[in-house]
């Protein structure tokens, strides 16, 4: 892509704020990109060949949402935790194995896209992040769901296409948790706590493609108690 075309693109996103540049072939984070850290609120560099995110990203302190899918991203900079106006993250698709460890002081941050990525546990930093409502950590290798997760205060959490044979009871306690997402993974019905049907707030509880019957789900204790919770939150929305 010639220098003509991005300073175009620079020019318009100074005016507009949104940086917008997928599909390009992109190998790097455009480095003229940091005369306007003051102006962008919205960088959007999907579906490049970015390998690696410079610190200067942290110096994008009112940025909103950041989108980098489908480039090629094994690591995060710790910087990136500084951007403490960001509320959406979308990292779809990259070869991302862990979130950096200041990763919780992400403070304003409400979704986050980690679909498609190398990651083998729920990364235990998402506890922390008290505004947090759409967790997708489906399509990476995750095995089991840890006692941590009780923490978290997401309302929607999508675990689709992992490798999940365990499942802690404390994801009973998420204190937001409506919406659980466990399509195909490894679980046996026995490995399902049966206090997510009977003792807590998760209204859409979604299982298909695992180790076990749908219908045997069904036969369990305090599924009655799920279906009263799933009917009020359909009324709710029709």
């Amino acid at each position: 892509m010639g220098n003509s075309a991005l300073k175009a693109h620079l020019e318009t996103a100074q005016k507009t704020g949104v940086f917008q540049l997928t599909g390009k072939g992109l190998t790097e984070f455009p480095e003229d990109l940091q005369k306007l850290t003051s102006n962008l609120r919205t960088i959007d560099l999907s579906n490049n060949k970015i390998e690696l995110l410079p610190p200067l990203i942290g110096k994008f302190s009112f940025l909103k949402s950041l989108a980098l899918n489908n480039n090629k991203l094994t690591a995060l900079p710790e910087e990136l935790c500084k951007l403490k106006k960001l509320e959406t993250l979308h990292l779809n698709g990259n070869h991302l194995r862990q979130l950096p460890a200041a990763f919780g002081q992400l403070s304003a941050l409400k979704t986050l896209s980690l679909s498609g990525n190398q990651l083998r546990t729920v990364p235990t930093q998402l506890c922390v992040l008290r505004h947090l409502d759409v967790v997708d950590l489906s399509k990476n290798q995750i095995q089991n769901v840890p006692d941590t997760v009780g923490e978290l205060q997401a309302i929607e959490l999508n675990l689709n296409q992992n490798q999940i044979s365990q499942i802690s009871v404390q994801i009973s306690h998420c204190p937001r948790l409506k919406v659980l997402r466990l399509e195909e993974n490894c679980l046996e019905l026995s490995m399902l706590p049966q206090s997510i049907l009977s003792d807590s707030q998760i209204s859409l509880l979604a299982v298909e493609g695992n180790l076990f019957e749908i219908k045997k789900l069904r036969e369990l204790e305090g599924y009655d108690k799920y279906m009263e919770r799933f009917t009020a939150t359909k009324k709710k929305f029709a």
